[in-house]
């Protein structure tokens, strides 16, 4: 179609066009995010019933409520102790990688040193490296360092764990910050620290937000590796309670369902909170402000 072509074209045509592909855009995401939300709605729906009524009553909100079940789970489940010692793992954790990798990420993106660029790939190549991969070297050095069935040496061991996505996404935003930002800084009388807690980690708020719900979603939800280095079930995270409610022969679905929604209720809090440096951080990239 030429340009002639076009300018004939009544201008509602493309009002109309327009409708119709903003229609079905709307109409495919608002389909993706049903999907998406409606394992959640049946979760909790799932929660409110009976073991004897959850395969049985189809309607999608159930008649009889009983909201018993999750002062059940939280009872017999033994929930307050698993929580607590989640919590306290993932702000550990949490606070120790955004602390240490922002301080790595500054440090790979701004000074100079042998082996810079080496020490940089190895921590990009060791994402590559699945998690069970590990165990066998992990177990045997936290053995031998005297760490194993401690609180210390799950939360070192985590840490490592978000270190290399961290680093590497807090270094794209420090690579891109302007280097009259750290003049001034110095001009000032701030040293390399003095940058790094005055410019370099405000302007990297969106990345950190992008590290805090990430690394908070993979601690939280952390079983295997804590099976491995937790004998004292005093020490195991939360999702050890949720094993309470399967058996070897039968499972107590809504407290299971009930438990489950108790460890999503954190997340689902963190992640509405910092909504908005998530999606900045997700969507810019590598642009800092």
């Amino acid at each position: 179609m030429n340009k002639k072509q076009a300018d004939s074209i009544p201008i509602n045509q493309y009002q109309v066009t327009g409708f119709f592909k903003g229609f079905l855009i709307h109409t495919f995401l608002l389909i993706v995010t049903l999907t998406c939300l409606f394992p959640l709605f049946w979760m909790v729906r799932s929660s409110l019933m009976t073991n004897q009524t959850v395969f049985v009553d189809k309607s999608l909100f159930p008649p009889d409520i009983h909201f018993y079940n999750y002062i059940q789970a939280w009872t017999e489940g033994n929930f307050g102790m698993y929580f607590l010692n989640s919590v306290i793992y993932t702000s550990c954790v949490v606070f120790g990688i955004v602390l240490v990798s922002s301080l790595a990420a500054y440090a790979f993106s701004r000074l100079q040193f042998p082996g810079k660029n080496f020490f940089f790939y190895m921590f990009v190549a060791a994402m590559m490296i699945p998690l069970p991969g590990s165990f066998v070297p992990l177990y045997k050095l936290m053995n031998d360092l005297g760490l194993i069935n401690t609180r210390i040496g799950y939360i070192l061991c985590m840490i490592n764990v978000g270190l290399s996505l961290s680093i590497l996404l807090l270094k794209t935003f420090f690579d891109k910050m302007p280097p009259d930002l750290e003049d001034a800084a110095r001009m000032d009388g701030c040293g390399r620290l003095g940058i790094w807690w005055n410019v370099a980690l405000p302007l990297a708020r969106p990345a950190i937000a992008v590290i805090v719900i990430f690394n908070s979603l993979n601690v939280w939800n952390e079983y295997i590796l804590a099976t491995l280095l937790l004998n004292d079930k005093n020490l195991m995270p939360l999702q050890r309670g949720l094993m309470v409610f399967q058996g070897s022969h039968s499972v107590d679905y809504p407290l299971l369902m009930a438990g489950l929604t108790i460890a999503a209720l954190p997340i689902i809090l963190i992640y509405l909170l910092m909504q908005k440096h998530i999606i900045k951080g997700l969507s810019s990239g590598a642009i800092v402000g």
